[in-house]
């Protein structure tokens, strides 16, 4: 928030990033609405879609032709009446427990989906994927109870779950063959950080291994679960 809009065409800066609408049933960032100093009665936005990159210092659109007025689209309308957000949203379990509150949240820059938050439970930090989210309130996050259980220590661990699912899409477009050859990609040349097993027991994998093509392979034979395992268990 806060970044200039740059218009790819023009070269110019038609804004600045004001804030997010946020898609709660999807767990997205569907609009970035923007602050003008000309635009002062309608509220402008860009969907995410038409968003080329987000860089250090700007977010660039191909063109001014990628702003709308938030009025002209019913859809996109609601979602701003929501009021959704999650910077400093309380996060409760189903059951009621109080977890902490969100202090930032990770967005995929291609599609605007939301992998993750980083939640801050007293003085400590803790990374939560997604998955454990059922419902982005006004004010408040609703989490599965597990959730707890499955904090993230490191973004590292969020971002190898998010190729973990891409090379699950590969295989249902691609087949298991690009599946296969992706994830050697993915993991190639980084090291295990815990001993990997079979579900008989057998190591097939040990902590501090740089892993080759041929360990891969060897984890893909012995299943998906050993391979999700693996993958979650790597480090640079």
């Amino acid at each position: 928030m806060g970044q200039p809009i740059i218009s790819i065409s023009d070269g110019a800066e038609i804004g600045k990033v004001k804030s997010f609408v946020i898609n709660p049933d999807k767990g997205s960032v569907d609009f970035l609405t923007i602050e003008h100093e000309d635009w002062q009665v309608s509220v402008k936005a860009i969907p995410f879609k038409k968003v080329i990159g987000i860089g250090e210092y700007a977010v660039t659109v191909e063109s001014d032709r990628a702003v709308i007025d938030l009025k002209e689209i019913p859809v996109a309308d609601q979602l701003v009446n929501k009021k959704i957000r999650i910077i400093a949203a309380k996060v409760m379990t189903r059951k009621g427990e109080l977890l902490g509150e969100v202090k930032e949240f990770y967005v995929d820059e291609d599609t605007g989906c939301i992998p993750g938050i980083v939640l801050l439970a007293g003085e400590t930090e803790e990374i939560l994927s997604s998955d454990f989210i059922m419902t982005y309130g006004k004010d408040i996050i609703i989490v599965k109870e597990e959730a707890p259980g499955h904090f993230l220590d490191s973004a590292d661990k969020l971002l190898q779950k998010m190729e973990a699912e891409e090379t699950e899409e590969i295989s249902a477009e691609g087949g298991m063959d690009v599946l296969r050859t992706k994830q050697v990609e993915l993991l190639k040349g980084k090291k295990a950080s815990k001993d990997i097993y079979t579900g008989s027991g057998e190591r097939i994998i040990a902590s501090g291994m740089i892993l080759s093509e041929e360990d891969i392979v060897r984890a893909q034979e012995a299943g998906p679960g050993v391979f999700v395992e693996l993958s979650m268990n790597v480090e640079e």
